[in-house]
């Protein structure tokens, strides 16, 4: 049963071969650590997440890193906002990520290093490339990779060099030989930190950091890299360029890039001021909830996110806790008949919507069934399976009671709505309603008299 993943860098499905047999080496880039995580971060650690896990499930020995950047100019200009110092803020913000990531069930990686650990071979790796002509030190002193050099750079991308032009994605600077070239060194500023280097006090380009890191990490040459859309160009592009340079082998065989996540049409950034921290929404809604809406439609897809998309989530997922509330826990064999449909979906570029309608198969055979060792087995293999997608690992009652503190009103507003939606023939609507306020442990009874609730 052979494994498919697209390949952002041949742009198409491609069987997966590991350069080892049975092991596979992977890299992730990671969060920059100025702020605490939102929606959109965890739309792409989910995706890698997922694919670490299904890895794993089918028998891997996985060297999984995923990196910190604790040292960029957006944790600069924060900590200098904040009038505390880098390291408490890194510190603070890493500790922040860390429970976040634990609460969206994120397994560790096998390593997770910090850039400020990797200065002295991110100079390793520039002085190589200074002394294989494909880099300079410029007059203002800092350090550029010189772009022109590498023959295929654009091929990650699809980006013809002679196209490009410099802007807000590539920094423009005076003192380059080339507008396209970028920083691989910075020298110093002012109440800045920095290091010693040969090309005096400084501190690393961004780019760099992943490429050491991977490399002291995994090897030269390993089988995936992955990371979230907005890498592609020119993080990743430049990543390969300047690893391939440094090396002369190819750096990673497959590359793999989550979906964009968009508020209202618009793509979810701390820029733009549009984005779902995720501290607030556990507030509201257990993070499996959450992860069950980020992994409900494909990795690679856009998702668009907006006020219902986590009620619908909590109402579906609540299906799935229901039906595995039925019978206790036990140990059974599976139903072998759903455990290869779920392995054929994800061996497809790893297609969780087609995933979870395995679950939800399982969920009804439960429901119909009227032999307990049946729905023992059912419910064995819908908990094994909901494993690998990191969801049913909570117990039903505490799933269903997650987050239920409604008053009465709101309760009753949401009768209200209910009401009006089966009066408008909006059954959909209605059953949602329903299938909600059921995930906060709120059961309706609808009568002649009309509809009353309890808590269960």
């Amino acid at each position: 049963m052979t494994i498919k993943f697209y390949n952002s860098l041949t742009n198409r499905k491609e069987d997966f071969v590991p350069i080892c047999e049975g092991e596979v080496g992977m890299y992730v880039c990671g969060m920059t650590v100025y702020d605490n995580c939102h929606l959109g971060h965890a739309r792409a650690m989910i995706a890698f997440d997922i694919l670490a896990r299904y890895l794993r499930y089918r028998g891997y020995k996985l060297n999984f890193t995923r990196n910190i950047t604790d040292i960029d100019d957006k944790i600069i200009d924060r900590a200098n906002e904040n009038k505390e110092t880098i390291d408490a803020l890194t510190e603070r913000t890493i500790a922040s990520m860390h429970e976040d990531f634990l609460k969206l069930g994120l397994e560790l990686p096998t390593n997770e290093p910090r850039a400020t650990d990797h200065i002295e071979g991110m100079i390793n790796m520039i002085s190589t490339l200074i002394e294989k002509g494909h880099a300079y030190h410029s007059k203002g002193g800092d350090v550029f990779f010189a772009v022109r050099t590498f023959a295929e750079y654009g091929k990650l991308s699809n980006k013809n060099i002679d196209d490009l032009n410099p802007g807000s994605r590539v920094e423009e600077d005076g003192s380059k030989k080339d507008p396209l070239d970028f920083v691989l060194w910075k020298s110093a500023k002012q109440n800045e930190p920095s290091w010693d280097s040969p090309w005096g006090l400084g501190r690393p380009g961004w780019h760099i950091e992943c490429s050491v890191m991977s490399l002291e990490s995994l090897g030269k040459h390993f089988d995936i890299h992955g990371g979230g859309p907005d890498l592609l160009f020119p993080h990743h592009e430049n990543e390969i360029a300047q690893s391939e340079c440094a090396s002369d082998h190819k750096f990673a065989n497959y590359w793999m890039h989550s979906g964009l996540l968009k508020i209202n049409g618009e793509k979810m950034s701390k820029s733009l001021g549009n984005f779902a921290m995720l501290k607030d929404l556990f507030n509201s809604y257990h993070p499996e909830v959450i992860r069950y809406y980020l992994i409900s439609s494909h990795y690679r897809s856009s998702l668009n996110f907006d006020d219902e998309s986590l009620d619908q989530a909590r109402a579906a997922l609540t299906r799935l806790y229901q039906a595995a509330s039925l019978v206790s826990l036990q140990r059974s064999d599976f139903h072998e008949d759903s455990v290869r449909e779920f392995i054929n979906s994800m061996n497809d570029d790893l297609n969780t919507p087609e995933a979870l309608s395995t679950l939800f198969g399982l969920a009804k055979l439960i429901n119909s069934s009227q032999d307990k060792q049946e729905q023992i087995r059912y419910v064995s293999t819908m908990r094994e399976l909901g494993k690998v997608l990191g969801l049913l690992n909570d117990s039903p009652e505490a799933f269903l009671q997650y987050g239920a503190n409604l008053t009465d009103e709101e309760i009753g507003k949401k009768i209200e709505e209910r009401n009006q939606a089966r009066d408008n023939k909006d059954f959909q609507k209605a059953d949602q309603i329903r299938d909600e306020l059921s995930a906060l442990g709120i059961l309706l009874d609808d009568s002649n008299d009309g509809t009353t609730w309890k808590k269960s």
